[in-house]
């Protein structure tokens, strides 16, 4: 028997990318054997995503879309793992709608799933503008400053995780926390987990509007502190 897969996608407003990112890493689904699922969340688009997506599902037989509240980012990938271990994933992968990951290069991770507990992509050289990179760069030191962690890049939307992996952690991540993956990979790291990290093409947006600009990113980014400061005054290793 194969290893099922369920690739994880949040989505928000993305009925311009949509299409062609549902096609493209159905086509990594469809490699992996018919019980994997390429999963896409829609976040309460104000748009026609989960329209498309409906009907994206007739030509994509082993498609699911899902959709939801608006909750944020973090609340939606949560969701995504939450409904990948509920339907019984052995593997779970996490990418964004944007286009700005290729799929072409998910086998490199795929190829060593068994050695790690997590490969989690480093966005070492990325396209997306010289803000994102400053907050990344401020991210990571936050993470020092609070956790005493030196971790590559924490927040890639593109990792490929153990069953095993995710349950032991995914309960420690507070409900609807709008950075999950960092919280995610400061567990990992915390707890000495085996993480490869390997670097990964990290292109501009391919379409539609971004919904993250510098107040809200200040904002999110000041709440973060506050609520990294309070996970690490109850963080004990697991």
């Amino acid at each position: 028997m194969s290893d099922k897969l369920y690739i994880v996608i949040p989505a928000y407003n993305e009925e311009m990318n949509i299409e062609e990112v549902a096609q493209d890493w159905h086509k990594v689904v469809e490699s992996i054997g018919p019980d994997s699922r390429l999963v896409i969340i829609d976040d309460g688009s104000k748009d026609h995503t989960y329209q498309k997506l409906c009907e994206l599902k007739e030509s994509l037989p082993q498609l699911e879309p899902v959709t939801k509240p608006n909750g944020g980012h973090g609340a939606a990938v949560l969701y995504g793992y939450h409904y990948a271990l509920d339907h019984g994933a052995d593997y779970i992968f996490q990418t964004d709608s944007d286009g700005q990951t290729l799929s072409s290069e998910f086998s490199r991770f795929w190829e060593v799933r068994e050695q790690y507990a997590a490969v989690i992509g480093h966005r070492n050289h990325r396209e997306d503008g010289f803000s994102r990179i400053v907050v990344t760069k401020t991210l990571k030191f936050v993470l020092w400053c609070i956790f005493h962690l030196s971790i590559t890049d924490a927040n890639t939307p593109y990792r490929l995780l153990k069953r095993e992996t995710l349950e032991k952690y995914i309960e420690h991540i507070p409900k609807d926390f709008n950075l999950s993956n960092v919280m995610l990979t400061v567990l990992l790291v915390n707890n000495n987990e085996k993480i490869q990290f390997y670097p990964i093409t990290f292109r501009p947006r391919q379409g539609g509007v971004n919904s993250i600009n510098l107040p809200r990113i200040a904002r999110i980014g000041w709440q973060a502190v506050k609520d990294f400061s309070t996970i690490k005054k109850n963080m004990k290793p697991l």
